[in-house]
């Protein structure tokens, strides 16, 4: 098994370009930094370091493990952090604004159980599709989709990857078909969410690089991404929702994919915060702790 304190000096000898440098860093003998070295090296039976009397440079395997062994280096340092932050005694109180359906379906079990490990916490929870403003609202933390567009606020990425998914419930594809092509979708009866003061009603679709606009018509309408999901399970239309939203009715049938093989809308998952809380011990324990669940519920 590789040990930590090997990785640790191999990046260091590398940044600093001497193994005896990367020991006086680290409170080691030049000998024992060079034993340390050569047995990280039989460990993954590859040459490193090419070492001489006058200089040092990585080999070709050195050079592609270096990026690996940084990146293992930061992930332990990270979770090093947070076991720390985890003992830490957070107190305070906190207004977080959220979406209705990952808030609902997600969030409030999340955020219930993240007090219950910091119960000096105070958490106050306001869910809704319209978006709050966190300059002029009492509101501390907001978990939302799409890039951030106020540069004065700290956006931390959850679930940078995520996109919409054109989605319909068995029954409704068995009653009426489900569309071939993006403008097939005004054929068929479609369910809107209000975004902002906004109906979303251009949904867009990528296809060998060729961008598809559709101007959608619905006569169900609602200002709540969980009753557009509710209304989509239930079969009573088509909706364009976000991935992160429906995996669970996606993973269990109760909704179906479609036209698969078009690309559809990015929809990353922020969190946002204002500049105050920047250094805040609850914001860092907060945000790796949603960052664990979203990943597990993601790749899961």
């Amino acid at each position: 098994m590789l040990r930590t304190d090997d990785l640790q000096l191999f990046v260091l000898t590398a940044d600093l370009g001497s193994i005896s440098a990367a020991a006086r860093e680290l409170g080691l003998s030049p000998a024992l930094a060079s034993v340390a070295l050569k047995r990280l090296e039989q460990q993954l039976n590859s040459q490193l370091i090419l070492r001489s009397t006058r200089s040092l440079r990585l080999t070709t395997a050195g050079m592609a493990y270096l990026d690996y062994a940084r990146q293992a280096m930061q992930l332990l340092g990270q979770g090093q952090q947070l076991l720390q932050l985890g003992k830490e005694q957070l107190s305070g109180e906190l207004t977080l604004s959220m979406p209705s359906d990952v808030g609902r379906n997600s969030m409030v079990f999340w955020l219930a159980e993240f007090q219950r490990l910091h119960p000096k916490l105070q958490l106050k929870l306001r869910i809704s599709d319209r978006l709050a403003d966190l300059g002029r609202q009492p509101v501390d933390l907001a978990i939302r989709y799409g890039q951030p567009k106020d540069s004065q606020l700290i956006a931390m990425p959850l679930v940078p990857d995520n996109h919409r998914v054109l989605c319909a419930a068995p029954d409704y594809i068995a009653r009426f078909g489900a569309p071939e092509r993006p403008e097939d979708i005004n054929q068929h009866q479609v369910l809107q969410l209000v975004l902002g003061e906004a109906v979303h009603s251009k949904w867009q679709f990528w296809r060998h690089g060729q961008l598809q606009q559709v101007q959608v018509r619905g006569a169900l309408v609602a200002d709540d991404g969980d009753v557009v999901r509710r209304w989509a399970v239930a079969g009573l239309g088509i909706a364009y929702k976000s991935r992160l939203d429906i995996l669970s009715d996606l993973d269990s049938g109760a909704l179906v994919k479609l036209l698969p093989d078009y690309q559809t809308e990015h929809a990353p998952l922020y969190l946002l915060a204002v500049q105050r809380l920047s250094s805040s011990p609850v914001l860092q324990a907060l945000s790796e702790f949603l960052l664990q669940k979203l990943q597990q519920r993601w790749q899961g």
